[in-house]
Parts: structure tokens; C-alpha cells; sequence
């Protein structure tokens, strides 16, 4: 039988949102933005949501 695959949950280090915010300034994009990050888009969305940032890429 094959084994479920659990999520593992890595904490947002202060560089972590300091980057969030860099490259939400310029406009990047959430796949980028956490891509880079290596998290999930759906992550990088929710914590940018809670930390008050836009990740809109119009300008």
C-alpha cells in the first residue's frame, strides 16, 4: 500500500517576507514570487493577504 504524503509547513523567516514585499513592489506576480520562495502560490497568497500586500501585477 502506498503511504500518504504529508505536508510539510516551513515557517516565514523575516528574509522570507522581506522578498514577499520586494517583489511584490515590482510587480512579479504571485507564481513568480513563489517560485522563488519555493512555496505555493496559494501560500504566497495567503501570507501577502495577512501581511496587507497586493500582489496585483497591474500597474
Amino acid at each position: 500500500m502506498l503511504k500518504k504524503k504529508t505536508a510539510v509547513r516551513r515557517e516565514w523567516t523575516k528574509d522570507d517576507v522581506r522578498n514577499l514585499k520586494t517583489l511584490a513592489k515590482q510587480k512579479a506576480g504571485v507564481k513568480t514570487i513563489a517560485k522563488q520562495l519555493k512555496r505555493t502560490p496559494g501560500a504566497t497568497a495567503a501570507k501577502a493577504q495577512t501581511l496587507g500586500v497586493s500582489l496585483s501585477m497591474q500597474q
